[in-house]
């Protein structure tokens, strides 16, 4: 039993020194949205995607 206490105690301690040296508890800023087109150009090649795969299913 003494020793579950032991090994209780050293993980409490073990998990209180991790939490010592990191960061606070403020909020980060969001980051400013950018539209640089990726998700516009994705979302067409999903769609040539789907539409070739559509097409070749009919045709076969």
């Amino acid at each position: 039993m003494q020793l579950h206490g032991v090994a209780a105690m050293g993980f409490l301690f073990m998990t209180l020194f991790l939490f010592r040296d990191g960061q606070g508890m403020e909020l980060s800023p969001a980051p400013a949205p950018t539209s640089d087109g990726t998700a516009i150009d994705q979302g067409i090649a999903y769609v040539l995607l789907l539409l070739a795969l559509a097409l070749a299913y009919l045709i076969h």
